[in-house]
């Protein structure tokens, strides 16, 4: 039997980066592991994937970056929203929603 398809839908990952970081800072393994838990194992973010969002969400300036320790004593990048990230959250959390909602509407309708 096949596994269901878990990756992140193409187009999603910088919306559910930024509402991720909306919460609090976090480093990038941080980010995908909240993900996947609250996605309850839906999404399953690939690592090399998530590198290349974390880094044009940081060129966009929508992102801030600094080098800390995390809890167990290593160094790692720590993502952190800026005020421009905030409102591009925005603006993908209303295109998301308008998209979902235009195929839930075609998903219910009959042939």
């Amino acid at each position: 039997m096949d596994e269901p398809n878990t990756d992140v839908i193409q187009g999603t990952m910088d919306l559910l980066i930024l509402k991720t970081l909306s919460l609090e800072p976090m480093h990038g393994f941080g980010i995908g592991r909240r993900i996947e838990q609250v996605s309850r194992g839906v999404f399953k973010v690939n690592p090399g994937s998530l590198l290349t969002a974390l880094q044009r969400l940081e060129r966009a300036g929508w992102l801030d970056a600094e080098w800390r320790q995390t809890d167990n004593a290593r160094r790692a990048k720590y993502y952190t929203l800026t005020r421009a990230g905030r409102r591009q959250l925005d603006v993908e959390t209303a295109d998301w929603t308008r998209r979902a909602t235009a195929v839930t509407r075609l998903l219910r309708s009959e042939a």
